[in-house]
C-alpha cells in the first residue's frame, strides 16, 4: 500500500487533530506549571528545619518519582472516585483528571530541579541580602530567586518536552488528545503511515517552539545576569 498524500494534506489540516494538538499543549502547559510551584514548595519543605516537614516532601519525591505515571493517571480516574465520591459527579473530566495526575507527578521531579537550582546559590548570597536589611522573604525573592531561576532554565525546559510526551499516556482515560485522536482516526481509514506521520509532525512542531523559547529564556537571564554583574563590577 503507497503512501496517500490526499490523505495525509487532509489530517494534517484536520479540525479533530489540530484541536487533539491543543489538548495536549493545554494539559501540557497547565500541569507543568502546577508542578513546577508544588516542586519549589517541595524543595523549600526538604530544606526546611523540622523533621517531619523533611519527611513529608522526601515521602512524596520518592513515591511519585517511583509509581509509573499510567498508574497515577489510572488511579486518580478509576479508583479515587471510589474513594471520594464528590469525583463522580460531571465535572471531573479526563482532562481535570490528567492535570491532577500529571501535576503531582511533575511535581516530584521539579522538586528536585528546584532543590539543585536553589543550592547553586551561595549561601553568601542570603548572608549579604540580610545584612542589607532585606527580610528572608524579599532576599529569597530578590536575591536567590533569580539566580536559581537561571540555573534552573534548561532541565525545567527539558523536563517540559518529556511532559509533552507523556501527556500522550493520558489516552487510556479517554483524553482526546494528539495521540487519542489520530488512533481513532486510523481507526476509520486504518492509514497508520499517513496519520502517524502528520501526529509526528506535529509534536516535533511544538516541541520546536518550545526549543526556540528556551533558547530565548536562557539567553535572556544570561544576558540579565551579565549585566548586572558589569553594574556592580
Amino acid at each position: 500500500m503507497s503512501f496517500d498524500t490526499h490523505v495525509f494534506w487532509a489530517a494534517l489540516f484536520s479540525w479533530p487533530i489540530f484541536q487533539g494538538a491543543l489538548i495536549s499543549v493545554a494539559l501540557t502547559i497547565s500541569s507543568h506549571a502546577m508542578g513546577i510551584l508544588l516542586g519549589l514548595l517541595l524543595a523549600l519543605l526538604g530544606a526546611a528545619r523540622g523533621r517531619p516537614l523533611r519527611a513529608f516532601a522526601t515521602t512524596y519525591i520518592w513515591l511519585f518519582r517511583g509509581a509509573p505515571t499510567l498508574l497515577q493517571l489510572l488511579f486518580v480516574w478509576n479508583a479515587l472516585p471510589q474513594l471520594l465520591p464528590v469525583l463522580r459527579e460531571h465535572w471531573f473530566t479526563p482532562f481535570l483528571a490528567a492535570w491532577f495526575a500529571l501535576s503531582l507527578n511533575e511535581a516530584a521531579y521539579q522538586a528536585e530541579i528546584s532543590r539543585a537550582a536553589l543550592a547553586s546559590v551561595p549561601g553568601e548570597q542570603r548572608d549579604a541580602g540580610l545584612a542589607l536589611g532585606l527580610s528572608r522573604v524579599q532576599c529569597f525573592r530578590l536575591v536567590i530567586l533569580p539566580q536559581a531561576i537561571r540555573v534552573a532554565i534548561p532541565p525545567t525546559a527539558n523536563e517540559f518536552i518529556t511532559l509533552l510526551k507523556v501527556t500522550s499516556l493520558a489516552s487510556v482515560i479517554s483524553l482526546q488528545e494528539l495521540l487519542a485522536v489520530t488512533t481513532r482516526e486510523i481507526s476509520v481509514t486504518f492509514r497508520f503511515t499517513e496519520l502517524y506521520a502528520v501526529a509526528l509532525i506535529y509534536y516535533l512542531a511544538i516541541v520546536s517552539v518550545l526549543m526556540l523559547g528556551q533558547a530565548w529564556l536562557e539567553h535572556r537571564f544570561g544576558a540579565a545576569q551579565a549585566a548586572t554583574r558589569h553594574t556592580h563590577g
